[in-house]
């Protein structure tokens, strides 16, 4: 495994933060919708993942990443992966920031103790633990570092961010693995700068977008994130597509799942699990993936999954949903 290279590069990196820790503190012509002038971030972000890294919405994004990933590796022709939110790459759960919110003790710490019988949850925790093994016992991996692990020698892999120091770590944590590029960019606009994917003569026809925004413009957000869709799969149709979105209320999502529904793809599929009820507009109760040109049989990889995180992880009233919203010709 190319990551393998990198191992001592990012194992120092986390060690060294968990040592600190210890010390005293220091294909259409008209878009279906009105798209915004530009694709973009708003110009400062105040949101960081590492306060949030493991918890339930990471573990439904994650699982069903992997899912996807293995599903397209299945075929030989490479395979090109864009990440436009990536964050650090990986992070430390008994970090400052993981501690104070305590959100992965009620998502991957669950799964790590007692581990459901399920395939796709296994395949995840499998790799939870081939992080840990090279970066330390409290490492998480995030999106990046999970395509790195899933994807091939000849696929390559494009993470984007916008924060300054999380770039930075991506670039260490990948230095020596040339599969992956890491841009200092608004990962929007590189939707539209980076697709169809060209490296050097080698295109890619097959591949995947993961869009992973941070919803602090809240329901604005996903205006931006559908118009990024709409010229990106103008531009690259073949792909598989993946918006991960939270869910406090889902009757406020009703805009979103119209607009989803009218997205020029062979196929649109939603995935949600909510680990509570929707009944409050002040918390997140839940989260999604919208997942176009889905892999063939997702649905059915993911079903036993879904009902297995609900019972592992939600509180009274939780559910889920695993429905076509456009089904596969």
């Amino acid at each position: 495994m190319l990551l393998n290279s990198a191992a001592g590069v990012i194992g120092r990196e986390v060690t060294n933060r968990m040592d600190a820790r210890k010390a005293p503190p220091k294909a259409h012509t008209k878009p279906f919708f009105q798209q915004p002038d530009r694709f973009t971030y708003a110009p400062r972000m105040n949101y960081r993942h590492a306060y949030h890294a493991g918890n339930h919405a990471d573990v439904l994004k994650h699982v069903v990443l992997l899912q996807v990933c293995d599903s397209l590796t299945t075929k030989p022709a490479p395979l090109f992966a864009l990440d436009t939110h990536a964050g650090a790459g990986v992070y430390a759960l008994d970090a400052e920031e993981a501690l104070r919110t305590g959100e992965a003790a009620s998502g991957v710490c669950k799964l790590l103790t007692d581990s459901p019988q399920d395939r796709a949850i296994s395949r995840y925790l499998d790799a939870i633990h081939g992080c840990r093994t090279a970066l330390g016992h409290q490492a998480y991996p995030g999106s990046p570092w999970l395509l790195a692990h899933a994807l091939r020698s000849n696929d390559r892999i494009a993470c984007c961010e916008l924060r300054e120091e999380e770039a930075g770590t991506l670039r260490r944590t990948f230095a020596e693995d040339s599969r992956v590029s890491i841009h200092l960019r608004d990962g929007y606009a590189a939707v539209h700068a980076l697709l169809p994917p060209k490296i050097g003569t080698a295109r890619y026809g097959r591949g995947l977008v993961l869009i992973d925004p941070p919803y602090e413009n809240q329901l604005d957000e996903f205006d931006t994130a559908l118009a990024a869709i709409d010229d990106g799969l103008q531009r690259w149709p073949q792909a598989t597509w993946m918006l991960w979105y939270p869910i406090k209320r889902r009757s406020a999502l009703m805009p979103f799942y119209r607009r989803a529904a009218a997205v020029h793809a062979k196929s649109a599929l939603l995935c949600e699990l909510l680990v509570r009820p929707d009944d409050s507009p002040l918390r997140m109760n839940g989260s999604g993936l919208l997942i176009l040109n889905a892999p063939w049989r997702l649905d059915e990889a993911l079903h036993d999954a879904l009902e297995a995180l609900r019972a592992r992880l939600g509180e009274q009233g939780a559910s889920t949903r695993l429905e076509w919203l456009r089904e596969p010709a």
